[in-house]
């Protein structure tokens, strides 16, 4: 099974941003995550475009990236334009939950729906099919640096048993509360994709961090 790591950039530097992108071009990781937060969907404010677009220039990994917002069908395709290969929205934020889910593919890029640790899994009987990757909320949305919910190891094994049994190619994504203890316990629930924040970027040596998170 894959196991794949996303270092999130909302713990990086955005002083020395250019040179924590040019750390995890070196890393083994296999994407950057960006968590794009409106201040209304969740109680934060983060980035938006024009960080990506820049980030876009110098990254060499696939840009995966996260909505965290309201009304997220109007920026599909300027989150596209801006370097996006992978577009999250969340089941939460989503009237239409297929329509928008077609409106990411018909972009070329890869669709994705995220979960609130509330939201159940069975929730996407009906789009698994569809997707990419589903990400799980392992913390409630809004602020890196949060602790891990127990209970998503429960969800991350039953969202594997409905994707296995669809015949999906579907990867599950976690984000929130990611080391090494919680790490392999969600690798080993069926996750392939982690993804770290503070874990990485507010240790000695996060190159060997994002190693580390792999080898799990």
């Amino acid at each position: 099974m894959k196991r794949l790591v996303a270092p999130s950039i909302l713990s990086a530097d955005f002083n020395n941003l250019g040179k924590d992108i040019e750390l995890i071009n070196r890393s083994e990781a296999d994407y950057i995550h960006f968590d794009v937060m409106d201040g209304v969907f969740v109680p934060n404010i983060s980035f938006g475009i024009p960080v990506i677009e820049h980030v876009n220039k110098i990254a060499t990994k696939p840009l995966d990236v996260h909505l965290m917002i309201v009304n997220p069908d109007h920026f599909i395709e300027p989150f596209v334009n801006a370097g996006a290969s992978i577009i999250t929205v969340h089941y939460e934020a989503c009237q239409h939950l297929h329509r928008t889910v077609q409106h990411i593919k018909s972009f070329g890029v890869k669709a994705s729906v995220c979960l609130n640790p509330h939201t159940s899994v069975e929730f996407l009987q009906d789009v698994i099919e569809d997707l990419d990757m589903v990400l799980l909320m392992s913390v409630n949305p809004g602020f890196g640096g949060q602790e891990f919910i127990e209970n998503t190891y429960k969800k991350v094994s039953q969202l594997r048993k409905l994707i296995d049994d669809r015949g999906s190619d579907c990867l599950i994504e976690v984000d929130g509360g990611v080391n090494y203890e919680t790490g392999k316990k969600l690798y080993e629930a069926g996750a392939n994709v982690l993804v770290a924040g503070s874990f990485v970027f507010k240790s000695e040596n996060p190159e060997a961090i994002i190693s580390g998170l792999k080898q799990l």
